[in-house]
C-alpha cells in the first residue's frame, strides 16, 4: 500500500485483504471490483451500496492516491476533450476523448472544406465511435525532433493503475461530454498513443490493456498500442495472448531520414522494424497501421511515398493475402519551437496517390483538437516537472560512418 498510486493498481487479491483488514464480508471485495471496473467509479464515497463506515475507511487509506483534473479543455464544437491529469509527485499527463457520431449524423467541423477529406470524414459507421487516447509516461524519452512530448523530456513511468484510471475517469465522465444525442455514450475505443512509448513501460502497457479486457470488458480489437519502434516490444505483441491492434509510427521510408526524425532507428532500422511487425502479422493475422505525419519538404516527396508504398507492399496477412499494412497520414500538426510546418494539400494528395500505387491502402486522418493543441504530436503539459532529454539504446549499426 504504501507505493499505492491509483486505486487501480489494487488486484482481486489486494482488495480482498482491504476488506479482510476492515472486518467485512468477503463478498465486499467483489462489490469493489465492480464499482472500479464496470461502474468505472474510483471514489470510495461514491460507491453507494457499501456501508457509510468502510466507506469512510477506504476515502483514508486511499488519500493521496489516484488522478487529479486539472485542466478540461474543449474543441471541435465539443467533439473533442483535452484533460490534464495531476499524478502523484508533481508529474501530469494529459489524456484526449474524441467523439465521432454515426454516419450520416450531426459531423464535427473540423476540416476545412477546400481540404482532400470529403464531408462526413468526421464520422463512423452506423454507431458512432468514443475513443479516448491515453498516456503511459510523464513526458517521453524517445526523441522525436517533430513531437511535443519529446521536446518536455521525460520524468517517469506511470503505474498499471495510472493508465487504467484515464480510462476509468473519462469513461465515467462521457456522458455529460457528449455535444449531441448521436454522440456514444459509452467509449468504445482505447488508443495508447498518448504521452509516451508504451512499450518502454511495458508492465504498466500491458497490465493496464489486460485490465481494460478483462475488468472493463473492452475487446482486444477495441485496444490499439502504438510505438515508434521498440522491435522488443512489438516482439512482446506478437508473443501476447492478448492480441490488441498495433500502429507504428514510421514517419520515413529510408533510415538516413528516419534516423533524423526518430532517433530510436539508430537501434532499431527499418529492416529489422518491418521484420518484427511481420512476427506480429503472422502471429495475430492482424492489420498493422503506419502513422506517418507529413512535414513540408522534409518527409512529404512522392519519392518518399513510392518508396513507402514498396516497403510495406510485401506485408501480407497469412491466409488471406491481403495487405497487412495500412497507411494513416497525418497532415503535420503545428508544434512551437520544431522547425517544422504541415505540407500542402497538394503534397498530401500527390504522397497519398503513391503510396497507394503501390497497392497498399491508405488514408488521411483527420486532425482533431489543433485549436487546444490536442492532436497528434501535440500533447505537452508544462504543469509538471522539467523532463530528461533522451537516453537511447547504443546504435545496433556502425557508429564510425
Amino acid at each position: 500500500m504504501t507505493a499505492l498510486r491509483s486505486v487501480y493498481d489494487l488486484a482481486p487479491s489486494d482488495l480482498a485483504v482491504l476488506v479482510a483488514e476492515a472486518g467485512e464480508p468477503p463478498y465486499r471485495a467483489r462489490q469493489l471490483g465492480r464499482w472500479l471496473d464496470r461502474r468505472r467509479v474510483a471514489d470510495p464515497r461514491e460507491m453507494t451500496d457499501l456501508p457509510a463506515g468502510f466507506r469512510e475507511l477506504l476515502s483514508r487509506r486511499l488519500a493521496g492516491t489516484g488522478l487529479e483534473l486539472r485542466r478540461h479543455q474543449v474543441g471541435d464544437e465539443g467533439w473533442t476533450h483535452k484533460l490534464l491529469f495531476g499524478l502523484g509527485g508533481g508529474d501530469s499527463v494529459e489524456s484526449v476523448l474524441m467523439l465521432y457520431p454515426p454516419a450520416g449524423d450531426a459531423e464535427p467541423r473540423a476540416l476545412d472544406p477546400d481540404d482532400w477529406e470529403a464531408p462526413g470524414a468526421g464520422s463512423a459507421g452506423r454507431t458512432g465511435r468514443a475513443t479516448v487516447c491515453i498516456s503511459t509516461q510523464a513526458g517521453c524519452a524517445m526523441g522525436c525532433t517533430f513531437c511535443a512530448t519529446g521536446q518536455f523530456g521525460y520524468t517517469r513511468n506511470l503505474s498499471t493503475g495510472e493508465v487504467v484510471e484515464q480510462v476509468a475517469r473519462v469513461w465515467a465522465a462521457l456522458p455529460g461530454l457528449r455535444p449531441h444525442p448521436a454522440a456514444p455514450d459509452h467509449l468504445t475505443n482505447v488508443v495508447f498513443m498518448g504521452m509516451g512509448e508504451p512499450f518502454a513501460n511495458p508492465t504498466a502497457t500491458w497490465g493496464a490493456a489486460r485490465r481494460l479486457h478483462e475488468g472493463f470488458g473492452l475487446s482486444a480489437r477495441a485496444i490499439t498500442i502504438s510505438t515508434v519502434g521498440l522491435v522488443p516490444g512489438i516482439r512482446r505483441a506478437a508473443a501476447e495472448p492478448l492480441a490488441v491492434n498495433l500502429a507504428v509510427s514510421i514517419h520515413a521510408a529510408d533510415d538516413e531520414l528516419r534516423d533524423r526524425l526518430v532517433p530510436v532507428n539508430r537501434s532499431w532500422p527499418i529492416a529489422e522494424l518491418l521484420a518484427a511487425v511481420d512476427e506480429y502479422v503472422t502471429a495475430k493475422r492482424r492489420r498493422v497501421s503506419f502513422e506517418y505525419a507529413l512535414m513540408r519538404d522534409v518527409n512529404d516527396g512522392v519519392d518518399q511515398g513510392r518508396r513507402l508504398g514498396r516497403l510495406l507492399a510485401p506485408l501480407r496477412v497469412p491466409g488471406t493475402g491481403g495487405h497487412a499494412a495500412h497507411v494513416n497520414l497525418i497532415p503535420y500538426n503545428p508544434t512551437p519551437g520544431t522547425g517544422f510546418s504541415a505540407s500542402p494539400p497538394s503534397a498530401v494528395r500527390r504522397f497519398r496517390d503513391a503510396v497507394a500505387a503501390s497497392g497498399v491502402p491508405v488514408s488521411v486522418r483527420v486532425n482533431r483538437g489543433t485549436g487546444i493543441d490536442a492532436a497528434c504530436g501535440q500533447l505537452r503539459t508544462t504543469a509538471g516537472r522539467p523532463g530528461r532529454s533522451a537516453v537511447l539504446p547504443a546504435p545496433a549499426r556502425g557508429a564510425s560512418g
